[in-house]
């Protein structure tokens, strides 16, 4: 803990003392050439207007905007030092040339296509043809309501990897949960599998030491932490790696909401009762998932010249269930992909639509896409945290009640605990399961992956679990949506500054 409190401290002073620096060199000349100041002043106005240019989000953007019209000199500084770096960064770079050598690797499924244009399915030709990611036939899929529901089912088919072993998480903390991972896949590294994870340094900053890949590596488990913090980055150590999956001979895969940590199977309860999900697919779509993960492995240990060799050879595999479409966002491009999806699936809605948020702290299309949903009749529920994990951002979450409740949107608070889970379900035949809170963070800046299902047996199960959920949550009421002035006054203020939370 002392590690990681360290490392941050560290990590801090050292942003601190570059914006520091820019602006001792800024007042020592300013102070001798006053055309600086006034060349400043002219920056800050030609980056409001470039910022403006070029966003597809504006209200993502707004914070750099309104800091640089009220701060120009401050605010055009600290938008070139730490605002408008991440494609020059080492890390980013690899990454875009990794996924720019391997996109060949996700082919589109002829047969899958031919569904798809036979249905006329337009959310799934986004997915495929823009997006990039082949819709599959013949999967398996499972859901599980909880964490405490998959967590067993995962030791079980990571016993029976005889292959290959490939994990990608945000927060890895020690405890029963990671422990009983660790013992299997040191014992498979024992039976010669190729076991790899990768971590998110940031989000398991607190739980391991900053040497932990060099300990797995010493145990046989290939391993580094995405993205480390440094005190030079800027910027880049806000895009993080929020992915989930766990990938066994590519023929099953583990994803939803889950990271591994006690809390994610209620082993502890920081926040009450963890309410989170899994899922499991078994089947051809599990190969998107391998092309995700070998993309960003690639980029850091190039190791892998033929991705085929990790391919399942399913055969020819039946056409009775659904579609299953995985796919992946990353910040490093103008495809928005996660918000896309969402926003087809309520766009799209005719009698329902129901959700799952650890967080709502969105921006006005997605605010205006769910009131015309639930004014053109469409049921729209969202459920959110009764007991929060970050109460500031749970402050900001509940500004968006006033809008989204008057609007005819029903907000339930989960009364048992903390919902982590990010699902929509919509009209018995659609659902995605994934990564993405819809807030900013996942929206736009963090490396995500879900799960687009179509017409397949789970998504029963998805919306019986919210079934479940809305008796056990309270109904928020326009009236306690409706904050008194003070607090409007401070939710104002803090949706300003929503993007950066």
């Amino acid at each position: 803990m002392w590690t990681a409190i360290r490392r941050g401290v560290v990590v801090g002073i050292g942003v601190v003392l570059q914006i520091l620096l820019s602006l001792m060199i800024f007042l020592f000349f300013s102070s001798k050439i006053a055309w600086i100041e006034a060349a400043y002043r002219i920056l800050g106005v030609l980056l409001v207007l470039a910022i403006v240019k070029r966003s597809r989000r504006l209200s993502a953007d707004l914070p750099w905007i309104i800091i640089i019209l009220v701060f120009p000199i401050i605010g055009a500084l600290l938008y070139i030092i730490i605002g408008n770096n991440l494609r020059r960064s080492q890390t980013m770079k690899r990454i875009i040339k990794s996924t720019e050598e391997n996109a060949h690797y996700l082919k589109l499924d002829h047969e899958a296509q031919r569904e798809i244009e036979a249905r006329e399915l337009d959310q799934l030709k986004y997915l495929t043809n823009c997006a990039g990611f082949p819709a599959t036939l013949g999967n398996k899929v499972k859901y599980y309501p909880l964490g405490d529901d998959v967590y067993p089912v995962m030791l079980e088919e990571l016993e029976k990897a005889k292959k290959f072993i490939f994990m990608e998480y945000f927060i890895i903390r020690k405890g029963q949960f990671w422990q009983s991972f660790l013992d299997i896949l040191e014992r498979k590294v024992r039976e010669g599998v190729d076991v790899r994870l990768v971590y998110d340094d940031l989000g398991s900053l607190a739980m391991l030491p900053k040497n932990y890949p060099k300990e797995l590596e010493s145990r046989g488990i290939q391993c580094f932490s995405f993205n480390q913090l440094g005190p030079v980055k800027g910027v880049m150590m806000n895009n993080r790696d929020h992915r989930k999956m766990t990938i066994i001979d590519g023929h099953t895969v583990f994803s939803g909401g889950i990271n591994l940590a006690d809390e994610y199977i209620n082993v502890t309860h920081p926040h009450g009762e963890w309410k989170d999900n899994g899922i499991m697919i078994q089947g051809p779509a599990v190969w998107n998932y391998t092309v995700m993960f070998l993309t960003t492995w690639n980029a850091f240990r190039p190791k892998d010249a033929d991705f085929t060799a990790f391919q399942y050879d399913f055969g020819r595999v039946p056409s009775t269930e659904g579609l299953v479409v995985p796919y992946a966002d990353s910040p490093l491009d103008d495809e928005i992909v996660g918000e896309n999806v969402y926003l087809n699936i309520i766009n799209q809605a005719k009698r329902y639509v129901w959700i799952y948020t650890p967080y709502l702290i969105i921006d006005s299309d997605m605010i205006n896409a769910l009131i015309l949903a639930a004014s053109r009749g469409v049921d729209v529920r969202i459920v959110v945290p009764g007991i929060p994990d970050k109460k500031i951002v749970f402050a900001v979450t509940t500004s968006y009640f006033e809008p989204l409740v008057k609007g005819g949107v029903k907000i339930y608070t989960y009364t048992p605990g903390f919902v982590h889970s990010k699902v929509f379900v919509c009209d018995d035949i659609i659902a995605t399961v994934g990564t993405f809170n819809m807030d900013y963070r996942s929206l736009y800046l963090h490396f995500e992956n879900g799960n687009y299902l179509y017409d397949v047996d789970a998504i029963a199960d998805v919306k019986k679990d919210l079934e479940l959920a809305f008796p056990r949550s309270h109904r928020v009421t326009e009236r306690e949506a409706t904050p008194r002035f003070l607090r409007a006054v401070g939710q104002s203020v803090l949706r300003l500054f929503a993007p950066l939370m």
